[in-house]
Protein backbone atom coordinates (compact mmCIF):
# COMPACT_ATOMS: atom_id res chain seq x y z
CA UNK A 1 0.00 0.00 0.00
CA UNK A 2 1.09 3.64 -0.75
CA UNK A 3 1.53 6.31 2.01
CA UNK A 4 -0.01 10.14 2.49
CA UNK A 5 0.31 11.86 5.02
CA UNK A 6 -2.49 13.67 7.48
CA UNK A 7 -1.53 17.56 8.76
CA UNK A 8 -3.93 18.47 11.72
CA UNK A 9 -4.59 21.62 13.51
CA UNK A 10 -6.92 23.63 14.94
CA UNK A 11 -8.14 27.50 15.15
CA UNK A 12 -10.05 29.68 16.99
CA UNK A 13 -12.32 30.57 14.22
CA UNK A 14 -13.98 29.03 11.30
CA UNK A 15 -13.06 32.12 8.87
CA UNK A 16 -9.27 31.13 10.21
CA UNK A 17 -9.48 26.96 9.37
CA UNK A 18 -11.72 27.82 5.71
CA UNK A 19 -7.90 30.20 4.82
CA UNK A 20 -5.84 28.21 6.01
CA UNK A 21 -7.26 25.22 3.52
CA UNK A 22 -8.15 27.43 0.89
CA UNK A 23 -4.13 28.69 0.84
CA UNK A 24 -2.60 25.02 1.18
CA UNK A 25 -4.92 23.45 -1.91
CA UNK A 26 -4.46 26.74 -3.82
CA UNK A 27 -0.39 26.51 -2.85
CA UNK A 28 -0.46 22.42 -3.91
CA UNK A 29 0.97 21.62 -0.40
CA UNK A 30 -1.84 19.84 0.15
CA UNK A 31 -4.28 17.80 -2.47
CA UNK A 32 -7.17 18.37 -0.11
CA UNK A 33 -8.53 19.88 3.73
CA UNK A 34 -11.30 19.12 5.42
CA UNK A 35 -12.75 21.70 8.10
CA UNK A 36 -14.29 20.02 10.60
CA UNK A 37 -16.71 21.21 13.18
CA UNK A 38 -16.34 22.61 16.60
CA UNK A 39 -14.35 21.00 19.14
CA UNK A 40 -14.23 21.75 22.77
CA UNK A 41 -10.39 21.79 23.62
CA UNK A 42 -9.13 21.77 27.15
CA UNK A 43 -5.66 22.54 27.81
CA UNK A 44 -3.19 24.11 29.87
CA UNK A 45 -1.77 27.46 28.84
CA UNK A 46 0.15 30.38 31.40
CA UNK A 47 0.09 28.20 34.47
CA UNK A 48 -3.60 27.13 34.36
CA UNK A 49 -6.84 24.88 32.67
CA UNK A 50 -8.37 26.69 30.00
CA UNK A 51 -11.21 25.46 27.48
CA UNK A 52 -11.94 27.02 24.33
CA UNK A 53 -14.06 25.93 21.55
CA UNK A 54 -11.87 25.51 17.86
CA UNK A 55 -12.38 23.88 14.06
CA UNK A 56 -10.15 21.59 13.00
CA UNK A 57 -8.61 21.40 9.69
CA UNK A 58 -6.98 18.09 8.16
CA UNK A 59 -4.89 18.33 5.38
CA UNK A 60 -3.96 15.47 2.99
CA UNK A 61 -0.52 15.68 1.19
CA UNK A 62 2.34 13.79 0.65
CA UNK A 63 5.28 12.61 2.18
CA UNK A 64 7.60 14.87 0.07
CA UNK A 65 5.05 17.74 0.33
CA UNK A 66 5.11 17.62 4.53
CA UNK A 67 8.19 20.12 5.26
CA UNK A 68 6.69 22.65 3.37
CA UNK A 69 3.00 22.26 4.47
CA UNK A 70 3.74 21.93 7.84
CA UNK A 71 6.32 25.68 7.65
CA UNK A 72 3.42 27.00 6.30
CA UNK A 73 1.24 26.19 9.11
CA UNK A 74 3.85 27.86 11.75
CA UNK A 75 4.27 31.06 9.57
CA UNK A 76 0.21 31.30 8.63
CA UNK A 77 -1.21 29.89 12.04
CA UNK A 78 -2.82 32.58 14.59
CA UNK A 79 -1.69 30.38 17.77
CA UNK A 80 1.81 31.59 19.28
CA UNK A 81 2.21 27.75 19.91
CA UNK A 82 0.27 25.93 17.24
CA UNK A 83 -0.63 22.47 17.52
CA UNK A 84 0.64 20.76 14.18
CA UNK A 85 0.22 17.05 14.11
CA UNK A 86 1.61 14.66 11.28
CA UNK A 87 0.42 11.10 10.84
CA UNK A 88 2.14 8.86 7.80
CA UNK A 89 -0.83 6.62 6.88
CA UNK A 90 -1.40 3.77 4.29
CA UNK A 91 -3.96 4.26 1.77
CA UNK A 92 -6.72 1.55 1.32
CA UNK A 93 -6.79 2.43 -1.96
CA UNK A 94 -3.66 3.20 -4.26
CA UNK A 95 -5.46 5.55 -6.58
CA UNK A 96 -6.51 8.22 -3.85
CA UNK A 97 -2.06 8.39 -2.97
CA UNK A 98 -2.10 8.69 -7.02
CA UNK A 99 -4.13 11.34 -6.59
CA UNK A 100 -2.86 13.56 -3.51
CA UNK A 101 0.93 12.91 -5.07
CA UNK A 102 -0.74 14.56 -8.47
CA UNK A 103 -2.48 17.15 -6.74
CA UNK A 104 0.34 18.45 -4.40
CA UNK A 105 3.29 19.11 -7.10
CA UNK A 106 4.05 22.95 -7.33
Amino acid sequence: MERICVVTTVVDARSVADLLAAAAVAGRLAACAQVGGQVVSTYWWRSGVESSTEWSVQFKTAPDRVDALVEHLRVSHPYQVPEILVSRVECGHPGYATWVHEHTRP
